[in-house]
């Protein structure tokens, strides 16, 4: 019998060339025809291998997901960047690369991510998507999140839909 192994880590410097390739294929999957197209490829070329070492050496909070030996996912996280919400923590990031998506990794991902945060005191946890990528808007619906706001934000000269999903409690392990 074949066994495959899945864990998921705190990311390592050497991480950083992996990080940028799963990065690239889940935006490129995620955002095109969402975000312009020109102003996704420039926010892809921002984030490289160098972008992800140097998040990882300033103790970004940082985890991947491998799959068989191979970074397939990632998530980043940390405190919540509005403090009018009532949630002291977020998850920045939550990518998986497109043909791992739809086996649990990111559930899995997910509530590593939040276990993390309620470590370090944040027990509630937002969460933002464009309201145009349904994968994702399904995804935390599905993962009992609740619709706690809308935003715009501007990409190039669009203004997009920002959909905020609030979780009240850490997950349990």
């Amino acid at each position: 019998m074949v066994k495959t192994a899945v864990s998921i880590r705190h990311a390592r410097p050497g991480d950083a060339e992996e990080i940028a390739r799963v990065h690239d294929a889940s935006w490129r999957d995620a955002y095109r025809g969402v975000i312009p197209g020109v102003e996704l490829e420039r926010m892809i070329a921002r984030r490289g291998p160098s972008w992800w070492h140097s998040a990882i050496v300033r103790g970004t909070g940082l985890l991947v997901l491998d799959y068989d030996s191979q970074i397939v996912g990632y998530s980043t996280y940390g405190r919540n960047r509005v403090p009018s919400m009532p949630y002291s923590g977020e998850v920045f990031e939550l990518y998986l690369a497109p043909q791992h998506q739809g086996l649990g990794f990111g559930r899995r991902l997910f509530n590593a991510a939040r276990r993390e945060l309620a470590e370090h005191g944040y027990l509630s946890t937002i969460v933002w998507a464009l309201a145009d990528n349904d994968k994702a808007l399904h995804f935390y619906r599905r993962l009992g999140g609740q619709t706690v706001r809308r935003a715009e934000e501007r990409f190039g000269s669009d203004m997009l839909t920002r959909v905020a999903f609030g979780f009240v409690s850490a997950p349990v392990r």
